[in-house]
Formats: C-alpha cells, structure tokens, sequence
C-alpha cells in the first residue's frame, strides 16, 4: 500500500469517528445545558398539555402531518440518490473517466478507490433513508396516540392528563430525534464530495460540518430564541 492509501483509510476513519463523537458528545451535553433537542422537548411537552385541553385538535393534526411530510420528502430523496449511486457502480469505468477529465480532481485517484468512496455515499444515504423512515413511524405513532388521546373534558385525573401529554411527547421527540440523525447523514455526506479532489480537503469539511452542527445545535441564533421565550413563559407562570 501506498502512502496515499494510508492517508485515505486514515481520511474515513476520521469521518466515521467525527460522526459518532459528535453524535456522543450531542447526547451527554443535551443532558447538563441547553440545546436545540433539549429545548424542543420542552415545548414538545407543552404542546400535547395544551393539546389535551382543547376540544378541536384539527390544528395539532395537520402540525404532525407537515412533520412527518418534511421527514418524508428526505426519505424518498435518499432512495433516489441510493438509484443513482447504484447506476454509478455498473459503470464505474466510464464515470471514473468522466470524474477525472473535471478539473481539480486528483490525479492520483484511482477507479478503485473511486468505487470505494461511492461505496462510503452509498452506506451514509442507506443509513439515511432507515433513520427517516423509522422517524415517519414514530411520527405515525403520535398521530394515532393524539387520536386516541381523551377528550378534553373527561373525566380523568390531572396526573393521567400528565401522563399521557409525556407519552405522546416522548414519542414525538424520538421521531425529532430519528430526523436529526437524518439531517446528519446528509450533512456528512456533503462532506464526502471534497475527497474527490483532494484528501486534505475532504479532512478539513468533516471538521467544518462538526464545527456547524455543533454552532446551530448549541450556539445558534434560534437556540437563544427559544430558550429565552420558554424562561419568559417559565417567569410568566411563577408570576401567576
């Protein structure tokens, strides 16, 4: 093996443990400070009380489906991609022409690890398409649970209301959570594309989108908005 080969084993490895840190590293610090996960379970949970309190839930109906639609749409777009890279494959040897004759491209790459690195778009967009589609399930799972969930003036106990509001919000958050890994995949496969030019390149993009994530899930604009309207409503209520 060459010492490019070296480089470009190291470069998915480093993909592969950019990845799964970051995703660690998201769970354990959603757990001590906020984050847009944490903050969204929040308000996930106030809307199935306010949910359970109203009589018609047409609203909170048509707020799943839109949901579920935009999880959707990723999931068909990944089946599409999964055809394209799937006809790549059959005809490497004209594509690996094609790719080569772009300018920038590397030089030093060859059909084979070419194949290979479709092969990694392949994985990261099958992975894609069972994280969306699972989250369209759980997002199914919430529209039969608000269905069923009791009218708003039965006669239950303030605890069972409680209750019931948690279960349908923690089944929508997992659908939430389902979606982000999703997003993920899409954004590290973005990453991928710069390897077809330079190896150095493709290291310096997994660090970038890790950089982005990391920005909009915990320092972003729209993280600060909600966390300040939820300590506004928390204030709110103590004043009551």
């Amino acid at each position: 093996m060459t010492p490019h080969d070296y480089l470009n084993i190291g470069a998915a490895i480093w993909l592969l443990v950019c990845w799964a840190g970051y995703a660690r590293f998201a769970r354990k610090r959603a757990r001590t400070d906020h984050c847009l996960a944490s903050v969204l379970h929040v308000y996930r949970k106030s809307w199935m009380i306010e949910m359970l309190n109203r009589q018609n839930r047409i609203a909170d109906t048509a707020l799943i489906a839109g949901l579920e639609r935009n999880v959707s749409f990723l999931a068909s777009t990944s089946i599409l991609i999964i055809a394209g890279f799937v006809t790549i494959m059959a005809s490497i040897d004209k594509v690996y022409i094609t790719i080569t004759a772009l300018p920038f491209v590397n030089e030093t790459m060859s059909p084979y690890q070419l194949q290979l690195k479709i092969v990694l778009l392949l994985i990261i967009y099958v992975y894609a398409f069972f994280t969306l589609t699972w989250a369209m399930r759980q997002y199914g799972f919430g529209s039969i649970l608000l269905g069923a969930a009791p009218a708003h003036d039965a006669n239950i106990s303030e605890a069972e209301r409680q209750r019931y509001a948690t279960s349908i919000a923690k089944i929508i958050d997992q659908a939430g959570h389902s979606y982000n890994y999703g997003l993920r995949a899409y954004y590290f496969s973005l990453a991928v594309l710069p390897w077809f030019f330079n190896t150095w390149l493709f290291i310096a993009a997994v660090a970038m989108v890790v950089g982005v994530l990391y920005r909009r899930e915990f320092h972003s604009t729209t993280l600060r908005a909600l966390v300040q309207e939820l300590n506004t409503t928390d204030t709110d209520k103590e004043q009551l």
